[in-house]
């Protein structure tokens, strides 16, 4: 089947039953298109695809997995639906994930982002099949104190925005029950093993979010418009969407054959050199796109971000054997190509599995 540096089998995942929060969304399609190569038993627990197109539709990943539509404000609702699939591993992606939206919809976002983990956690206590738990939340979790060198996993929570604090809460919920739950000191009473992932900015084809920087380079030049860019100089440390999802599935093996080693929190993030700001980046996709793209500076409507980003994966390199496998340009050019391959009507499906099967060595 492959394999993922040099101590992971892929076969692994075969016939393992698999519940994703957040499954409709960019990451989550990606991950249940992944899985479903690699022969895993996938459920899916979330709100409708959250944009119109979805990667979720478009590559038909309903027709691969067992799909239920539902909010993890609804406790009772995920409880009946864990109960029913009988997960042995956990990936809990569902969120508000989008900055500015969380200006306007600090409630909601809390409710989801903090509640919802509460929610997944307190469902996966009480389903005795679960034995390991990947809570993913952001590279945004940390107190943001603009360092020229990456955060790393023992760094105090915080953020400014009620979404990146919100993450921080999450991270927060997530040591308490790891604490209270599933300490590693009573591993052999509980079995279960329960970490957290924070990854960079996530890209890659499929996302058609609002107020993300290729997302909104994609809808411009669909309308033959410039894109506007904020912030320019705001250098994020950017990753092809399998690079987080590479780490998440590694670290959900390791937590379930050998979880008292791996419970924790974990930075997956792209390599200091890809750490790039935002004027860079779309600059890059102009030049790869050709066609008469062009972008503007958006000096308007301007709410407080983080200037200066990076994340420190020293410990899942030494540790989980862990390493980023595509640089920036490699990204932004397969970027380009799955972007132009649907705006020519391209199957969609298959080439987002060429993909994976380039990622992994399949």
């Amino acid at each position: 089947m492959g394999k993922l540096g040099s101590k992971t089998d892929l076969s692994f995942w075969n016939g393992k039953r698999v519940l994703i929060t957040g499954h409709t969304g960019f990451k989550g399609s990606w991950l249940c298109i992944l899985l479903n190569k690699l022969e895993a038993n996938v459920s899916g627990y979330a709100l409708n695809p959250p944009t119109e197109p979805s990667l979720f539709v478009e590559a038909e990943v309903e027709k691969s997995i067992t799909s239920y539509i539902g909010d993890v404000r609804d406790y009772e609702k995920f409880l009946e639906v864990i109960q029913k699939s009988q997960p042995e591993i956990v990936i809990h992606m569902a969120a508000q994930p989008l900055v500015r939206d969380s200006y306007k919809i600090p409630i909601d976002t809390y409710a989801i982002n903090v509640m919802g983990t509460v929610h997944v956690l307190e469902a996966c206590r009480n389903t005795p099949s679960v034995k390991s738990i990947v809570n993913v939340t952001t590279d945004k979790c940390y107190e943001n104190k603009e360092w020229y060198w990456g955060y790393r996993e023992n760094e105090p929570m915080g953020g400014y925005d009620p979404y990146s604090n919100s993450k921080g809460c999450s991270e927060l919920v997530t040591s308490s029950y790891r604490s209270s739950y599933f300490n590693p000191k009573d591993y052999d009473q509980h079995g279960v093993a329960l970490a957290s992932a924070r990854a960079g900015n996530v890209i890659g084809g499929g996302d058609w979010a609002n107020d993300r920087l290729i997302p909104d380079f994609i809808k411009a030049i669909a309308k033959g418009e410039k894109i506007k860019i904020r912030s320019p100089y705001a250098i994020r440390p950017w990753q092809h969407v399998l690079e987080p999802l590479s780490g998440y599935i590694l670290l959900a093996e390791k937590l379930y054959n050998d979880g008292v080693d791996y419970a924790e929190g974990w930075n997956f993030g792209p390599e200091d050199s890809d750490a790039k700001n935002v004027e860079w980046i779309i600059s890059k996709i102009c030049a790869l796109w050709g066609e008469d793209s062009s972008y503007e500076i958006d000096n308007l409507n301007k709410l407080h971000e983080a200037n200066y980003l990076k994340l420190d994966c020293s410990k899942a390199k030494s540790k989980l054997d862990w390493n980023p496998r595509w640089d920036i340009e490699t990204t932004l050019k397969l970027i380009v190509d799955w972007n132009k391959a649907y705006l020519n009507s391209d199957d969609i499906r298959k080439r987002t599995e060429e993909e994976i099967n380039q990622y992994f060595q399949l």
